[in-house]
C-alpha cells in the first residue's frame, strides 16, 4: 500500500522534516495543559489573533479571535465570509495527557527518604512509569491568590524525581504477578530527597525537604491543598529510527493533533465559513468539569460571538451548531508489528500512511462512539482528494480487543456532523509515544484543507 513518503518530493519532505522539528520543540515546552495554552496564545497573538474580551462591535470576515477558559481551554476563530448561523468548520483536540498527579497531602518520610504521594491521571500501565526520570510541572496557588509556577526537572542541571522499582535479584514474586498487579497504583510514589535536617530527631528528612521548598519556592506544606502539580517524564522528544522517520516523546496523545490543529487555523486566510479550533482539557478522564468538553463553555463563547451579530438566541445557537462540521482531532491506534493480534489489519491504521479517519471508536458494540454519517464521510473523501491529502480509515483495534473514546460524541450531541480524525500512534498512553513525521505533516495539511473546503 502507498505510503506518504512515496508521494513526497524533496520539497515536501523538507517541509515535513522542518515541521517535525518545530513540533518536537513545542512538545518539550508544553507538557501540561496550562503550558500548551500559554504557548498557543503566544503563537496566536503573533499571527494577529486578539482576545475576544478585548474586541467589540460587529464581526467582520477575517477577524482573528481567541477565548481562554481557566488557563486550560482555548478556542480560536477566524471569522468567515458567511454569517455564523451558516455553521463553522471546527477542529477539536484535547491537550491533557496521562500522567501522575501529586495528592493534596503528598509529603511523607519513610526508610530514609522523603516521598511524594501521587494519584495517576488517565489510563496507564503502572509498570511503565517506574525507574525513569520524572519532572514536576504545575502551579501552587497561595491563600492570597499568588500563583507560583512550577517546572523542575527539564533542564540538564535540574534535579529529577521518580518512582523506584525492585531490583531484578529480588523480583521473583513481583514477576509472577499479572501485568496489572506488578506495580500497584497506590505504590506510584516519588522518591524526592534523602538529606536530614540538622539536629532533628523526628522526621528530619521531611523537615529538610519542607525547609527547601520554603527557601527555594516560598511554598509551605499547606499550600499543596491548592496546588496542581503534574508528574511527567523528564525526557525530551527525539527523532526515532535511523532514518529519522518517526518521533518519540511524551504527550503525543493528543498534543500531536492539538499542535497540527493549532497550526492549521493559525495559517488560515479569510475562509468562506468561520474556522474554529477547540483545545480542551480532561478528555483522558471523561471530559468532565468546567474545563472538559462537557462544560458549557464552548457554547457560551459561540453565544458571545452571535451576540455581536444580533443572533444570540437559542434558535440562533442551535442553527449555528447544527450547520457546523467538526473533525474530532484525536490519535488512533497504529498497527504495532510486535502485537498484530489486537488489530483487524484490513481496518486498522498504519504509521506512514497518512491521517486516519475513524467512523467510530468506542468499545463493546461501539459504545461511547459517535459513528459518523456516510454523508459526512463522502464529503471528507472529496475534500481530501481536492487537497491531495493521503488518508486512511481504521478502527481502534479488533472487535472485543478493547477500545476507547474521544470528544466526538459530545460535540455530536449538539447536533453537528463529527468524525474522528487523527494521527496513528504506537505506545499510546506510555511515557514515550511514537508517531510518524509523515503523518504529522499530513494531519496538518488535512486539517487546513478541511477548514478551507468543508461545507462548500
Amino acid at each position: 500500500m502507498k505510503t506518504v513518503w512515496d508521494t513526497y518530493d524533496e520539497v515536501r519532505r523538507s517541509e515535513a522534516e522542518e515541521f517535525a522539528q518545530e513540533y518536537r520543540s513545542f512538545l518539550d515546552r508544553t507538557k501540561t495543559e496550562r503550558e500548551f495554552v500559554k504557548e498557543a496564545i503566544a503563537f496566536a497573538e503573533q499571527e494577529g489573533f486578539t482576545n475576544v474580551n478585548d474586541s467589540v462591535g460587529e464581526l467582520n470576515p477575517g477577524d482573528r479571535l481567541y477565548a481562554v477558559n481557566r488557563d486550560k481551554n482555548l478556542c480560536l476563530f477566524v471569522i468567515g465570509e458567511q454569517p455564523l448561523t451558516k455553521g463553522m468548520n471546527i477542529l477539536g483536540a484535547h491537550i491533557d495527557s496521562p500522567r501522575l498527579d501529586l495528592k493534596q497531602h503528598p509529603i511523607y518520610e519513610k526508610d530514609g527518604f522523603v516521598l511524594l504521594d501521587t494519584h495517576y491521571y488517565g489510563g496507564i500501565k503502572y509498570y511503565q512509569w517506574v525507574a525513569r526520570p520524572m519532572a514536576l510541572h504545575g502551579v501552587v496557588v497561595k491563600k492570597d491568590g499568588t500563583v507560583i509556577p512550577i517546572s523542575i526537572g527539564e533542564k540538564d542541571d535540574e534535579p529529577v524525581v521518580g518512582v523506584s522499582d525492585i531490583l531484578i535479584h529480588l523480583a521473583s514474586k513481583q514477576l509472577a504477578k499479572k501485568g496489572s498487579e506488578v506495580i500497584e497504583g497506590e505504590a506510584l510514589d516519588l522518591i524526592a530527597g534523602s538529606i536530614p535536617a540538622s539536629g532533628e530527631e523526628k522526621e528530619p528528612i521531611r523537615k529538610y525537604f519542607l525547609e527547601l521548598l520554603k527557601e527555594t519556592y516560598d511554598i509551605e506544606e499547606d499550600d499543596f491543598l491548592s496546588a496542581e502539580i503534574e508528574v511527567v517524564p523528564a525526557d525530551h522528544a527525539r527523532f526515532f529510527g535511523l532514518d529519522r522517520s518517526m518521533i518519540m516523546g511524551y504527550g503525543q496523545d493528543d498534543r500531536i493533533c492539538a499542535y497540527t490543529s493549532l497550526r492549521a487555523i493559525l495559517d488560515m486566510e479569510v475562509p468562506k465559513r468561520t474556522s474554529c479550533c477547540i483545545l480542551t482539557d480532561k478528555e483522558e478522564v471523561g471530559s468532565i468539569g468546567a474545563t472538559g468538553m462537557k462544560s458549557r463553555w464552548f457554547e457560551n463563547v459561540v453565544v458571545s460571538l452571535l451576540d455581536r451579530s444580533n443572533a444570540a438566541t437559542l434558535p440562533g445557537l442551535n442553527k449555528t451548531l447544527t450547520a457546523s462540521k467538526m473533525l474530532s482531532s484525536d490519535v488512533s491506534a497504529g498497527v504495532d508489528p510486535n502485537y498484530e493480534s489486537v488489530f483487524e489489519k484490513k481496518n486498522a491504521a498504519y504509521l506512514g500512511r497518512g491521517i486516519c479517519f475513524n467512523k467510530y471508536t468506542g468499545a463493546r458494540g461501539k459504545s461511547g462512539s459517535n459513528d459518523a454519517s456516510p454523508e459526512l464521510i463522502a464529503e471528507i473523501r472529496r475534500i481530501m482528494e481536492e487537497g491531495d491529502v493521503l488518508f486512511q480509515t481504521g478502527e481502534l483495534g479488533a472487535v472485543d480487543a478493547g477500545g476507547g473514546g474521544t470528544i466526538a460524541c459530545i460535540l455530536a450531541e449538539l447536533n453537528m456532523d463529527v468524525i474522528d480524525a487523527g494521527v496513528p500512534v504506537l505506545n499510546m498512553h506510555s511515557p514515550s509515544e511514537l508517531s510518524s513525521v509523515a503523518d504529522l505533516y499530513e494531519a496538518y495539511r488535512a486539517y487546513k484543507v478541511f477548514l478551507e473546503l468543508a461545507g462548500k
